[in-house]
């Protein structure tokens, strides 16, 4: 058997009115959430329970939700020229100046300035959202900072690399210039030999007539 149909009328019991309520609301925020990332759609929902608690869901930011609805629903019928009416203007620059007042406010907060206004509640939210801050403040400094301590690392590296390559450049120069001074000595005493017939003293004229100088 299928079910019956249920009448619509207000339930007397609070309890199963309580419930009811909690269920069907559940549901409604569900299906609005499935709206909004189905089909894409800016989507709004605000619901107030029998005792005057507020729950609300918003694809985006509910203010300018509202703030858009106003606007749609406040205009008169465009004229020709498509001109808005003066209400709907006022209504969005005093949307506007709200808006502003707060976020004025908010910033005043977070500077530590006119906090007499706030309750504990709020000033344990501001606490929150300072604290959160500061460590993201942090975890971006010490994230800049150890890039820097590599970027250093890496450029002492090259330069100890560099360093090494100098090094070995000037020991090669120096042993080329030994060996060449060495090569020249060498020829030369090769020479020497040469012009000296062999069996034959070096005595000091015979060197001179060669032209070496001789040993006095």
């Amino acid at each position: 058997m299928g079910r019956g149909k249920v009448e619509l009328k207000r339930i007397e019991n609070p309890t199963n009115r309580q419930v009811t309520f909690s269920k069907r609301r559940d549901g409604l925020l569900k299906k609005a959430i499935e709206l909004s990332i189905l089909c894409d759609a800016e989507v709004a929902l605000l619901v107030f329970s029998p005792s005057g608690k507020a729950y609300n869901f918003s694809s985006h930011d509910m203010d300018r939700t509202i703030r858009r609805y106003r606007n749609e629903n406040g205009q008169h019928k465009m004229n020709s020229q498509g001109v808005r009416t003066i209400e709907v203007w006022k209504n969005e620059m005093d949307e506007m100046k709200k808006t502003i007042d707060t976020l004025e406010a908010k910033h005043k907060h977070l500077a530590g300035e006119d906090l007499s206004t706030l309750g504990m509640k709020e000033l344990k939210q501001l606490e929150r959202q300072l604290r959160i801050g500061v460590d993201r403040v942090r975890s971006k400094k010490w994230r800049l900072l150890s890039e820097h301590i590599s970027l250093l690392k890496r450029n002492h590296k090259t330069l100890q690399e560099e360093n090494s390559i100098l090094q070995k450049k000037i020991k090669i120069h120096e042993l080329l210039g030994e060996a060449d001074e060495n090569s020249g000595l060498e020829s030369s005493d090769h020479a020497t030999q040469r012009l000296i017939p062999d069996g034959r003293p070096e005595s000091p004229l015979y060197m001179n007539q060669l032209g070496f100088p001789g040993n006095s």
